[in-house]
Formats: structure tokens, C-alpha cells, sequence
């Protein structure tokens, strides 16, 4: 009998917010007992560091510049086949929580259940008439009142004014209901089921605000450390953080306002960094309630052996490392999450698997461990044979990308100088412990993982280095001809 498979992922997850990742004071009792009896990879990573082209390669087994949506705001094109569409007709497939590929209100892509959560996306449907989303018309039955506009003008709900709400009307805890009722509802049929929820995505606040004393809380060396050896896009975006550090004025410079979102929040002393912190960790005990709902349906109705059960983030959050904050950085807390899997017969318990591995492979992955055929057309390779014989993925690399503005301007990150920069296209590859960034119009980075964990220490210009960066280039440009990428990759 082929298993069912439970794929669950947050959004803005950076890796080191798991036990089994060496967090071991999060509140996370769910995500916990998923990992004991499950494969934690070490180091996994997207595609992509920003939420639309990492998510198209999580469901295509695509790279970004092949599966089309480089930046956000481009639709999956519809001829582009996502995981329900390569599974056999006779699993339920379902998709529940942000799809973020265009027209996130309506079923598609193979989908036969579908629940939408979010309505600000407009700029990527293909008309004005699609319907509110489902956790939309949820939100007013519960007698909430839409704050926020669409472009079309009708009215939505806000994340800052989803932030106030109980935990039992958080996009997670909806999320985790509706799930719940398609596994009680299919317990008798084979099922495909996505729940992508949103959270911890900022705005950097929730009702578990109160979780952690942000005083005590826990940082590293890179916490609102300059990034002096980086590139200068790295050192460009900590520059512009940490002059409210010394300044102030946070709350009066019109990207933090918008971004921030919770008025009580600013950014202009090391505690404000812990008290953000300190939120946004407690946004992910929001996902934990999610993960929880959903195993207590599996073992309730006896498939918990017959199910794969996979949890991931679309991508991290920088949380002050660096002095940064979100995400589109080939740094370890932007490009590296969570990845744990459950294979019913493969492990018996908690099984750390050492070395690197690619969002882009799970498609092909989860596709062979249900028996069925992995098509030949994708990017992203079965790595189920290493899985079963107990293999490790030390000599697998990894590929990651950054496409600048992709024909579209990315939303405004703070200063002319910033959105400049992002412009630039990136490309990265992590070897073994070595992990070297590309760019042809900046300062290339090229750290240690396994002696600069943190990324402290950029080695990218130091002689002794030279040839690591050489071999390291020369991955990048076997992978960029591969796939066809149009970024040149020139190091000398």
C-alpha cells in the first residue's frame, strides 16, 4: 500500500528554532515529537531566499529561473506541474494555506481540495473577481471586521490586525482545523495533504508574545555584529539597521513603520532587537499548535504508519544576525530551515542526517518513496535510495540563487541604496562544509561552515583560499550550464 504524505511548512522559519537543531528552550512540544521519530537534516535549504520562487521549486522540483517565478508576484505559469499533478488518481490531494503562485483563492494545479488563507496578493491574479480567501469569510463569521483594501477595493484583513487576535483564530490554528477534518473525512482514502501556513512571518508579534523574557534570551556572536568582511549588498542593508541603533527613529522611517507593523515595536536599542526576537520565536509555538492538531488526527485514526510526514519553512529570518532583518540573503538564518522527516519503516526514532540537501530535491525524493515514478523532466534528484540504505549527503551539494528584480521591482527595503544592490543577482553553492557566494557585480563570500558556523569570517579574498573559490566556482558553473542559467559565472 503506497503511504499518504502530510507535508507542512511555515513561512520565515530559520533553522535553529527546533530542539533538534540545538534550541532546547523553545517552545515547540509538537515539532519535538515529530523529530524523535524522524530524519533531521542538518543543513537543508531553499532554493531561494523570499517566498514565491522558493515555494515554486518545493512543489515543481524546479530551480527558479526554470520554473518561472524568480521574484515574487509571478504566477506559476499553468502548463508548470506541481507534486498533485505528477501523483496517481486515486489520492485525495489537498492544498490548504498560502499558495502565493497566483490566483491564491481558487483550486488549481491539480489540487482537488483546496482552502485559501491570504488576499493580499493581487498583483499576481489573473482578474479582480476571484473570491475572498476561506480564512477571510472565516475571520467575519467570527464577527471580525476587515481593516485593510485590496487593489479591486474590497476589503481584507491585515496582518498587523491578524497579530491581535487569539491564538484559536490565527491563520495556524484555522489552518490546523481544516486539516484535522480532511484526515477524518479520508482516513479510508490515499491523500496528498500541503498545509502551508504563515507564520512566524512578521509582523513580529502574536498572542504568545510573552513566551520568552527577551532580557535572557539566547543570541549568537553574529547578533547586531557588522558584516565588515561581506559584501557590501550585506554590509549596505546592516548599515541601515544599526544607524537606529545610535540614532534612533525607528518607528518614524516609513519601510520599519510598514514593516513592523506592531506599534509597539522599535528598533533602537539591543533590547528592542530581543524584544523582536523574543516575538517572533513565539510565533512559531503558533506552528507548533498547527503541527500538533495534525499528528493527534493521524494517530486518532490509526495512520500514523501509513503516512509521510514532512515539516519545513519556505525560508528563515535574519532576527537581528548581522544586523539584518527578513530574509533575501544567502546567509546561513535567511537560506537555511528546518527539515524533518518521517518515513513510516525507514527509522525507528530520531536520526540526524549529516550533510547538505536542497528543497528542490523533495518533489523527486517524496515521489520515489511512494512508489511512484519520478519524471525525468525536473531539476531535483531522489536522494530515497541514500535514505533507505542509511547513507549520509556529505558529497551532495546544494544550490541556491537570488534573481535581483526579475523584470519586477522588489518591495522597497529600506533606502535607494539597498534597493539597488538587490537588484544584483546571486548564486550560491554549499560543498561539504564549504559554502561560496557569487556575484558578478559585488564582493563574492566564501565561509567555513563547520570552523565559522555564523559566518563570521568571509575567506573569499584571503590567497591561502584562492583555489577552494576556484573549485567552488567551478560547481557553480557545471550547475548554472545544467540548468540553463543566465547568470555567467566568471571567477578567475
Amino acid at each position: 500500500m503506497s503511504p499518504n504524505i502530510v507535508f507542512m511548512f511555515s513561512d520565515q522559519q530559520r533553522y535553529d528554532t527546533l530542539a533538534a537543531y540545538g534550541n532546547d528552550w523553545i517552545q515547540t512540544p509538537n515539532l519535538n515529537k515529530l523529530a524523535e521519530r524522524s530524519m533531521v537534516f542538518q543543513r537543508a535549504y531553499v532554493t531561494q531566499p523570499v517566498c514565491t520562487p522558493a515555494r515554486a521549486s518545493l512543489l515543481t522540483g524546479l530551480y527558479p529561473h526554470t520554473a518561472g517565478p524568480i521574484v515574487n508576484h509571478i504566477p506559476l505559469p499553468a502548463d508548470t506541474k506541481t507534486f498533485a499533478e505528477y501523483v496517481g488518481d486515486e489520492y485525495e490531494t489537498a492544498w490548504f494555506g498560502k499558495w502565493h503562485l497566483g490566483d491564491d483563492t481558487v483550486k488549481q494545479h491539480g489540487w482537488k481540495n483546496w482552502i485559501s488563507s491570504e488576499d493580499g496578493h493581487h498583483e499576481s491574479y489573473t482578474s479582480d473577481e476571484l473570491p475572498l480567501s476561506n480564512y477571510h469569510r472565516y475571520m467575519e463569521s467570527r464577527g471580525y471586521k476587515p481593516e485593510g483594501s485590496a487593489p479591486q477595493g474590497r476589503a481584507i484583513f491585515t496582518s498587523g490586525q491578524r497579530s491581535k487576535m487569539p491564538p484559536e483564530d490565527q491563520m495556524a490554528h484555522f489552518l490546523g482545523r481544516a486539516a484535522v477534518d480532511f484526515i477524518d473525512k479520508n482516513a479510508d482514502n490515499p491523500f496528498v495533504l500541503f498545509v502551508s501556513t504563515f507564520e512566524p512571518h512578521s509582523p513580529y508579534s502574536g498572542p504568545y508574545n510573552n513566551l520568552y523574557d527577551p532580557t535572557d534570551l539566547p543570541v549568537g556572536p553574529a547578533f547586531l555584529q557588522q558584516p565588515e568582511s561581506a559584501s557590501l549588498y550585506h554590509r549596505t542593508r546592516a548599515s541601515y539597521y544599526s544607524k537606529f541603533l545610535t540614532e534612533g527613529g525607528s518607528r518614524s522611517d516609513p519601510y520599519m513603520r510598514e514593516y513592523l507593523l506592531d506599534p509597539d515595536l522599535t528598533l533602537d536599542s539591543e533590547l528592542d532587537w530581543r524584544v523582536l526576537r523574543a516575538k517572533y520565536l513565539s510565533n512559531i509555538t503558533l506552528v507548533d499548535d498547527m503541527v500538533g492538531m495534525v499528528l493527534n488526527a493521524l494517530d486518532s485514526n490509526g495512520l500514523a504508519d501509513d503516512t509521510i510526514v514532512v515539516f519545513t519553512s519556505e525560508h528563515g529570518e535574519m532576527a537581528g544576525d548581522h544586523c539584518m532583518l527578513e530574509k533575501r540573503s544567502l546567509y546561513e538564518e535567511s537560506a537555511r530551515v528546518p527539515l524533518l522527516m518521517h518515513v513510516p519503516g525507514l527509522e525507528g526514532g530520531v536520526r540526524t542526517v549529516q550533510g547538505n540537501i536542497s528543497q528542490v530535491d523533495l518533489l523527486p525524493t517524496l515521489l520515489d518513496l511512494m512508489g511512484e515514478s519520478v519524471p525525468d523532466d525536473i531539476e531535483g534528484k531522489s536522494l530515497a535510495a541514500a535514505l533507505k540504505s542509511g547513507a549520509d549527503l556529505e558529497s551532495n551539494d546544494v544550490f541556491m540563487e537570488w534573481n535581483g528584480t526579475g523584470g519586477l521591482a522588489d518591495r522597497n527595503l529600506g533606502s535607494e541604496d539597498i534597493n539597488l544592490l538587490n537588484t544584483a543577482p546571486w548564486r550560491g553553492v554549499v560543498s561539504g562544509d564549504w559554502k561560496f557566494c557569487y556575484c558578478p557585480t559585488d564582493k563574492n563570500e566564501l565561509y567555513n561552515l563547520a570552523d565559522d558556523p555564523y559566518e563570521m569570517n568571509n575567506l573569499a579574498e584571503d590567497p591561502a583560499h584562492a583555489d577552494v573559490v576556484r573549485r567552488m566556482a567551478a560547481r557553480l558553473r557545471e550547475w548554472s550550464e545544467r540548468t540553463a542559467d543566465s547568470v555567467p559565472i566568471t571567477v578567475s
